[in-house]
């Protein structure tokens, strides 16, 4: 999918949930509804996070530059970890809110709560419609911190229509809070996850998938290769993986030398959709493989 798509997704996303923030804030206060005006709170949230994985896709697209030579592609993983963050602490606020509701449950107006969060649940649906296409799309960690967002709204939709029906003909209002705690436990597991990807990535640790293990298996089956060491593999964000290596062959001519080099770049794309790669050829052992070597031995 274009950039451009996933940005006009991204925003009529944006445009949706904020109506349906205002339709919250509003029936939150004419029905005297708690559960109403905290999932506006939840809501506001979620137009922050879409906003931020808008501006990261924006600056992520800024040519590189001599400062920059990978250019701006990690403004997605900050922005997927702020709002890992960001998730984690308003599920944290929703299970808070939700003892503090079982300890003192309120009276509320069930048919103006039921009618807000039907509305809030086809809004939201209609957001993930919009979000799904680029989730599909090269697994952008951004695009997905901000679909888990909605995605955790969604499942608060229809806890808050459940809710409504049961206290509308039961007066059980301390369902609600049993509704909310389920709903900021699932969120919570969802921000580690978020947190846990975006910092592994930070740390440039290996992508997820790779092995360098089988990296080095298939680059030292090149008839040509003798050895692979210094062997680095690392995300430049969740869809752009790099590499760096020294690989031991026969002493020859630059010119032949370009033909193993196609060979290695060739084999990492399709088989790691490493796309970059930056490769240090010697025709005899360095002293960090000898090094190296010892130390197995």
């Amino acid at each position: 999918m274009k950039s451009s798509e996933i940005k006009k997704r991204l925003q009529l996303a944006i445009v949706l949930t904020f109506t349906l923030l205002c339709a919250e804030v509003a029936g939150g206060l004419w029905a005297h509804s708690l559960a109403l005006l905290s999932d506006a709170a939840h809501m506001f949230i979620d137009v922050f996070a879409l906003c931020l994985s808008f501006f990261a896709l924006v600056i992520s697209e800024l040519p590189a530059n001599s400062n920059k030579t990978y250019g701006y592609h990690r403004m997605e993983i900050l922005a997927a970890l702020i709002n890992g963050i960001v998730l984690l602490i308003m599920a944290g606020g929703i299970l808070l809110e939700a003892f503090e509701r079982w300890q003192n449950p309120s009276e509320v107006n069930s048919t103006i709560v039921i009618w807000v969060a039907a509305f809030g649940l086809c809004a939201n649906l209609g957001v993930i419609y919009f979000l799904t296409g680029p989730m599909n799309h090269g697994h952008d960690l951004n695009i997905r911190s901000a679909f888990y967002h909605v995605l955790g709204d969604t499942i608060a939709s229809v806890g808050v229509i459940i809710g409504g029906i049961v206290m509308l003909y039961t007066g059980w209002y301390f369902v609600d809070s049993l509704l909310a705690a389920a709903i900021s436990l699932l969120l919570i597991g969802g921000a580690f996850k978020l947190i846990s990807e975006s910092v592994h990535i930070l740390l440039e640790g290996v992508p997820k998938g790779v092995s360098i293990e089988e990296v080095e298996k298939e680059l030292t089956a090149i008839p040509e290769i003798k050895n692979i060491h210094e062997l680095h593999i690392w995300c430049i964000c969740s869809n752009i993986y790099a590499l760096s290596t020294h690989a031991l062959i026969n002493d020859q001519k630059v010119n032949q030398v370009e033909s193993i080099l196609e060979d290695i770049r060739s084999l990492l794309k399709k088989r790691f959709n490493i796309t970059h790669s930056t490769v240090q050829f010697e025709s005899s052992p360095c002293a960090n493989q000898k090094i190296f070597c010892d130390i197995k031995h």
